[in-house]
């Protein structure tokens, strides 16, 4: 009999929907059973592309003993934490506090007052690995509970105090100026001392793909010319991009990686990930010119556009880890089974090109997984570049065309045998935040990549997943936002991060196309935000808006992790619409945000990268480039000059029509006399003091090349 999970609509809940623990979602109806019967709550969080949230369901969850302990001694709530992040933040924040370690699936027992006293992730049914067993614990805890209430109840609150004390609420002490940049420069040295020369990321296994350093390092060149900033960025997307950690055949990246060598992943797709590693690929490419970047970049929008878009446009959120080994449909997934292969697999499909396959990709007779902390990987292989190209035209003796061919028959023919195979579950839901990440990246792909014959369908791409959010996830009449769509069904009120980061895209899209309505509508929520989330004690963002009486606190949460935080985010989006719009109010908020982390914040690079990122367009100069009228090529030529070019600071409009021009200047007054009689005009300004309009792309290369070097100066 299914359980009250099966009414929700999280994919997450609804993988529990059947077990015979008596489940409830987060909500009041658990809350004052928890009260009404004097009951502990067993609080699990996780989401469903989750390998170990899967492996703790089948061990535990769909056990009837366990079950009966739950229902029998506890009221017990399961969360998805990508609909609620801001459940899972609390108490995430509490079993780091506590256990000094975090992850999901998350197990957290509260009073019924929702206070924390007890918690862990992952829990054995029995102890094994160092681990406590889950069963025993429930034990102890239901033993502890009945008989040392008081300890249980004075420990919670003492907890609660202290997160609250650290949760960021509090007002600074004094405010401080904006650091300067030489905090750029701290943060540089600090990411130095981490990085690992030799497999690229920052620390050991396992190694996490983390954009937002990346995206620092990028800008911090920019602004300080510093080539080891350059350099670590670089090597880290070139490692991440040849490793395990991309799938090879599918594009997208993984998760993690268990190793350090980025060889062997975890391997769900999340869409916040390809956003990401996009837009760090791209800006690579800008700051590089090399072609590979902006190839991986490409193929893992392509797979993002085949896999996580849904057909109203919009895109869903993530791919799972697990799937059914062929020959074993019925039987719960294993790790990987879609993307991994035997030896004689791929010698059975590829015939006489297997060899030179297998050198490219690394195959080994005996499987080549360098880690299986799951045990599933025995005797299989996880494709990564492990040859250049030199090299395989010195083994094989082809010409190069014939190499190519090659590899690109082999790709064609691995993807179809796989596409035979059982798919690994899609969680179709579509979150705010992790949309205006994926529209931001097609936006600055289209930007970025002028000459791409996709770029047409990359802004397609964007502006339709904008239209569907405005459209099924915008209240205009209160200026609010939801979280979460699926099945029909919008909800769940909108946290800070997703106004942050559907602004982040709207910005993105109009710098790409010009419209007037996506400006509008960033303007628009980024006002909306003030309102909600900003605190004018401190200059932070919260997270939530105050008004769940459910969340025990209001947390500032400012770690740029596996997503941007919203503050970081934030800041980002309102030194751009200070730089289009002129509005003072937009450079004050993001000038009183970047006080509260004082002089000091480079040395928290590793903990708010994005953030200190920001400084770079802060104090790199303010400038506005507008390309106005002319036909493609003539504007595509301004374009590329731009692209080529990572310039932190420098906003860009397009004007490409009389009637856009026209409807832009009621935004931007300072654009209104812009609009050239023929052809096309590129005019430069600093803080809205336009040099004269030109119609050489060649002058477009100097001024800017001039300004980055009048950053560069002004540093020194």
């Amino acid at each position: 009999m299914a359980n009250r999970l099966a009414a929700e609509r999280s994919p997450y809940l609804l993988q529990h929907a059947d077990n015979p623990v008596d489940w409830y979602p987060w909500g009041t109806e658990a809350f004052e059973r928890a009260r009404r019967e004097d009951k502990p709550i067993f609080l699990s969080i996780g989401y469903s592309t989750c390998h170990w949230c899967h492996v703790m369901a089948h061990e535990s969850f769909e056990d009837p003993a366990t079950a009966a302990l739950l229902n029998d001694r506890f009221v017990s709530i399961k969360v998805d934490r990508e609909e609620r992040p801001d459940v899972d933040r609390i108490y995430m924040t509490f079993i780091q506090a506590t256990t000094g370690a975090g992850g999901w699936p998350m197990s957290v027992w509260l009073t019924p007052e929702l206070k924390p006293f007890f918690g862990g992730t992952y829990f054995p049914p029995t102890a094994r690995w160092g681990r406590p067993g889950l069963r025993d614990v429930l034990a102890r805890i239901a033993d502890v509970w009945e008989n040392e209430r008081e300890t249980v109840v004075a420990s919670a609150d003492r907890i609660l105090e202290g997160l609250r004390e650290a949760s960021g609420t509090d007002p600074s002490p004094e405010s401080a100026p904006v650091a300067a940049l030489d905090a750029v420069d701290a943060g540089i040295e600090e990411l130095a001392v981490a990085y690992d020369a030799r497999y690229g990321g920052f620390g050991g296994a396992p190694k996490f793909p983390r954009p937002s350093e990346l995206l620092f390092l990028l800008d911090a060149h920019a602004v300080t010319g510093r080539d080891d900033a350059r350099d670590m960025a670089l090597e880290t997307l070139r490692a991440m991009s040849r490793g395990g950690l991309r799938d090879q055949l599918g594009g997208g990246f993984h998760r993690y990686s268990v190793d350090a060598g980025w060889r062997v992943p975890h391997f769900e797709k999340m869409l916040y990930d390809q956003a990401q590693i996009a837009l760090a690929l791209l800006t690579a490419w800008s700051v590089s010119a090399d072609d590979f970047f902006a190839l991986i970049a490409a193929d893992t929008l392509e797979y993002v556009r085949r896999e996580l878009t849904a057909p109203s446009g919009a895109f869903y959120s993530a791919e799972d880890a697990d799937s059914p080994a062929p020959g074993e449909e019925g039987a719960h997934g294993r790790e990987g089974a879609c993307y991994l292969w035997t030896r004689a697999e791929v010698e059975d499909l590829l015939g006489d090109d297997a060899p030179l396959v297998c050198r490219f990709y690394g195959i080994e007779a005996d499987g080549n997984a360098l880690v299986d902390p799951g045990g599933d990987l025995k005797g299989r292989n996880v494709l990564y570049i492990a040859s250049s190209t030199e090299d395989l035209l010195r083994v094989s003796g082809r010409p190069l065309d014939e190499v190519a061919a090659v590899l690109t028959r082999a790709r064609n023919v691995l993807l179809a045998a796989r596409a035979t195979r059982p798919r690994p579950h899609l969680d179709d839901k579509i979150i705010t935040a992790w949309n205006g990440l994926a529209i931001a990246a097609f936006s600055r792909a289209a930007r970025v990549l002028v000459d791409d014959e996709r770029r047409v369908a990359w802004l397609e791409n964007a502006g339709r997943a904008a239209d569907w959010l405005q459209e099924h996830m915008w209240r205009p009449g209160e200026r609010r936002l939801f979280r979460r769509h699926r099945d029909g069904e919008s909800a769940i009120e909108a946290g800070c991060e997703d106004y942050a980061a559907l602004v982040w895209g709207l910005l993105e899209l109009f710098q790409a196309t010009g419209e007037p309505r996506w400006l509008e509508w960033a303007i628009e929520l980024t006002r909306s935000q003030m309102q909600l989330f900003f605190d004018p004690r401190d200059g932070g963002w919260f997270a939530t808006t105050g008004e769940d009486p459910s969340l025990l606190l209001r947390i500032k949460e400012d770690y740029d992790g596996a997503e941007p935080s919203a503050a970081s985010m934030t800041v980002r989006n309102l030194i751009t619409l200070g730089r289009l719009t002129g509005d003072p109010e937009f450079d004050d908020y993001a000038g009183r945000t970047l006080e509260r982390y004082g002089p000091h914040i480079g040395r928290a690079v590793r903990v708010m990268p994005l953030m200190v990122a920001n400084l770079a367009a802060w104090h790199g100069g303010d400038t506005q480039v507008v390309i106005a009228g002319g036909d493609g090529e003539a504007r595509r030529s301004f374009e590329r000059v731009l692209a080529r070019r990572h310039v932190p600071w420098a906003t860009s409009v397009v004007l490409p029509s009389a009637g856009t021009a026209a409807s832009l200047a009621a935004l931007l007054p300072w654009t209104g006399a812009m609009w050239p009689e023929s052809g096309a005009r590129v005019y430069v300004c600093d803080n809205f003091t336009c040099q004269a309009p030109d119609v050489d792309p060649a002058a477009l290369e100097r001024t800017l090349d001039a300004q980055v070097d009048q950053a560069r100066q002004r540093r020194r």
